[in-house]
């Protein structure tokens, strides 16, 4: 078993390389791949040394899986190449998210929809994953109407030059690099990706339009709200959802926490609820701030969490490889 990791050096390649460490992913040869300027680098894994290779040598390799993260384009031009050579690419950019052809999975929801002929498997938006993760198990139950969603994103979801950028403002630094059009510390940006023509961004279309997919249910109506906070840890969302049926607290919460990935943490007598900074380095997608929304019926209103860099991103990625192994489908 042979698995190429594209975008090895980057903040979630970094990632995924922790993820298949803690999870013993079983492969026998590991081939980072990186931009032309990284190719002889090594890095290190499980004590290792792994030397960077171009992305031409990793196809020839013939890995079975590859791992992507290294940008939509680098993705439509290279995960095809991987994949006439035989290896099923698992990519992490909004490249093949929206193709009509390509499967958009979260395992615990939709891996079941994976088969042989699958060659390239998309990887969900980070905020999308921890959403659908809590909302497949209330709209098997109760057929979720519609879904309103504001999200508090932390700055690693845009990358190093974000977290460069914030942790200069509080050092004092104002001339350094910029990765927003605006300062990001002490401030709340809401505006993440460029605008489209309907006046949302692009970050919040992704919610919309891979919810529906993710979900398989063209009845469902998302409308989104995305912004960027000053935060390290994960993202943040608030999530009002409309049912078809009415629901009772205590069953929502039993289907919550029954929900592979989901922890609820909603016990607001002892103040606990989910917060970046406990869900930070972790997998499960944090559920709470349960209550029904007294504006109109069969709603109810949450708060999930999650690090946005392992379950929205290498983690998930790190599972779909998983269900790939487990049900013989590499």
């Amino acid at each position: 078993m042979k698995i190429a990791l594209v975008g090895a050096t980057g903040l979630v390649g970094s990632e995924m390389l922790k993820v298949l460490e803690a999870r013993n992913f079983p492969f026998t040869e590991l081939i980072p791949v990186a931009s032309e300027k990284s190719i002889g680098k090594e890095i290190m894994y499980k004590g290792k040394k792994y030397k960077v290779v171009s992305m031409d040598q990793a196809i020839a390799m013939r890995p079975e899986i590859a791992l992507f993260s290294a940008g939509g384009s680098t993705s439509l031009i290279n995960a095809p190449r991987f994949a006439e050579n035989g290896t099923i690419v698992i990519d992490n950019s909004s490249a093949w998210r929206m193709d009509p052809t390509k499967k958009l999975v979260v395992p615990e929801v939709n891996g079941s929809s994976i088969t042989r002929d699958d060659k390239i498997i998309a990887n969900p938006n980070c905020s999308t994953i921890q959403m659908v993760l809590a909302l497949k198990p209330l709209h098997d139950k109760y057929k979720i109407k519609r879904v309103v969603v504001s999200t508090y994103q932390s700055v690693t979801g845009t990358g190093v030059k974000a977290v460069d950028q914030m942790m200069n403002e509080r050092k004092g630094i104002v001339d350094g690099p910029m990765a927003y059009a605006y300062p990001i510390d002490l401030n709340v940006i809401p505006q993440i990706d460029v605008f489209t023509d309907n006046g949302y961004t692009k970050e919040e279309m992704k919610m919309v339009n891979e919810t529906v997919k993710i979900l398989g249910d063209s009845n469902v109506k998302v409308t989104a709200t995305t912004v960027r906070i000053p935060v390290i840890g994960g993202h943040s969302e608030s999530v009002n959802v409309e049912f078809e049926n009415d629901f009772d607290l205590n069953e929502v919460k039993r289907l919550l926490e029954e929900m592979p990935g989901v922890e609820v943490v909603d016990d607001i007598e002892n103040l606990k609820y989910p917060m970046p900074k406990d869900a930070h380095g972790k997998d499960e997608v944090f559920v709470g701030r349960l209550r029904r929304d007294e504006s109109q019926p069969n709603t109810l209103n949450m708060w999930i969490v999650a690090d946005n860099l392992r379950k929205g991103a290498a983690t998930n990625a790190v599972q779909i490889a998983e269900y790939l192994l487990k049900n013989n489908i590499v």
